[in-house]
C-alpha cells in the first residue's frame, strides 16, 4: 500500500502516514462503525509486506495498518454476540484487543490470510469478556461447558424453527431435544438442562433501581448478614467487655463506700425480687442523709465513666 494514500472519512481525507488518526472517537458508536467500514482493505501482497515489516523491525505503523484494515471484521463478529445483553461498544473493544493480539502473533510465512488467523483471537477475547461479565456467577468452567454456553442458544432457536406450531411456543427443551443437543456437543444431558436453566434465568439488581421508597424489597435489604457485619461485630465485643471486665475494672477505681453504693443501686437490680438497697436504706446504714448518698452515687458513676474512657 502506498504510505501516502488517503481515505475519505466524514471529517475529511486523512493520511495513512498516521493510521491511528483514522479511528474516530468512540463517543458515537454509529459514527465509529460507519468510519471503520470506509477504511481501505489490503491486498494479500500489501498484507504480507506489512506483516513482514512489523515482524522484522517492530514497525508500529505497519501493525497499525494491519489492525485498521480488519476493524470491520471485529464489528461483524461482535454483532453475533448482541443477544447476551452486553454493550455493543464493549464487545467491539474486546474484539479489537483480540485483533491486536492476532497481529502481534501473525506469521506471514504460513501462507494464511490475517483474516482467518485473527478470527480465532477476536472470538476468544469476546468469549472471555462475555463469560466474565454476563453473570456474576460463572456459568462455564470447562471447555465443553464453554462450547455448550455459546452454542445452546442458537441450537435452541434452530430446534424451535423445526418444531410444530404447538411446540414452538415452549421455552424449554423436550427430553428428546436435550438428548440431541447433548450428543451434538458431546456433553451430558444433565449439563444441557442446567445450562438452559441458567441461560433462561433473569438477572436481579441487588440494589433498588428507582427512588420510590422500595429499598426494603430489593435483595440487598435481606441478603446482608447483619450479625457478621464488621462494625456490629466490634460493637458487640465492646459491649460484652463493658458489661463484664470493663465494669469490674471501673469499680476497682472506687473507694469501698462508693463501690457499695453503686453495687447496691445499679448492679443488684435483677438479683432478686427486691433488688438493691434504696437511698434511705444506705443513708441509715452509713448514718448520713439520703441526699449525701445520692451525691456519692453521682460522683462514683462519673469516676467509673472516666476510668472506662481512659481504657
Amino acid at each position: 500500500m502506498n504510505a501516502s494514500a488517503t481515505v475519505s472519512l466524514p471529517s475529511g481525507p486523512i493520511s495513512l502516514r498516521d493510521p491511528w488518526a483514522m479511528v474516530p472517537s468512540l463517543g458515537n458508536l454509529d459514527a465509529y462503525i460507519s468510519a471503520v467500514g470506509r477504511l481501505p482493505m489490503l491486498t494479500q501482497g500489501e498484507e504480507t509486506s506489512l506483516a513482514r515489516r512489523f515482524q522484522a523491525t517492530g514497525d508500529l505503523q505497519a501493525a497499525g495498518q494491519l489492525v485498521l484494515s480488519h476493524l470491520r471484521l471485529v464489528v461483524s463478529v461482535s454483532r453475533q454476540y448482541l443477544g447476551y445483553g452486553l454493550p455493543h461498544g464493549d464487545l467491539i473493544q474486546e474484539g479489537n484487543i483480540g485483533l491486536m493480539k492476532a497481529v502481534k502473533r501473525f506469521d506471514p510465512e504460513q501462507g494464511v490470510r490475517l483474516v482467518s488467523y485473527a478470527l480465532h483471537w477476536i472470538k476468544a477475547e469476546i468469549h472471555e469478556y462475555i463469560l466474565k461479565n454476563w453473570r456474576m456467577v460463572k456459568v462455564a468452567t470447562t471447555k465443553a461447558q464453554r462450547k455448550l454456553f455459546f452454542n445452546l442458544r442458537s441450537m435452541k432457536q434452530g430446534l424451535k424453527a423445526d418444531a410444530t406450531d404447538e411446540d414452538s411456543h415452549r421455552n424449554t427443551l423436550t427430553p428428546t431435544e436435550v438428548a440431541h443437543v447433548a450428543a451434538r456437543l458431546n456433553v451430558k444431558p444433565e449439563e444441557v438442562i442446567e445450562m438452559e436453566t441458567r441461560l433462561s434465568g433473569g438477572d436481579v439488581a441487588l440494589e433498588p433501581q428507582t427512588d420510590d421508597g422500595e429499598e426494603s424489597y430489593a435483595p440487598i435489604a435481606y441478603l446482608a448478614d447483619d450479625a457478621q457485619e464488621p462494625t456490629r461485630t466490634l460493637e458487640a465485643r465492646h459491649r460484652d467487655w463493658l458489661s463484664a471486665d470493663g465494669i469490674q475494672q471501673a469499680l476497682e477505681a472506687l473507694d469501698a463506700r462508693s463501690r457499695r453504693v453503686v453495687e447496691e443501686r445499679w448492679l443488684k437490680v435483677n438479683d432478686d425480687a427486691s433488688g438493691g438497697m434504696t437511698l434511705h436504706e444506705l443513708a441509715a446504714e452509713y448514718g448520713v442523709s439520703a441526699e449525701r448518698i445520692r451525691q456519692i452515687e453521682v460522683a462514683a458513676l462519673k469516676k467509673m465513666r472516666k476510668a472506662l474512657e481512659e481504657v
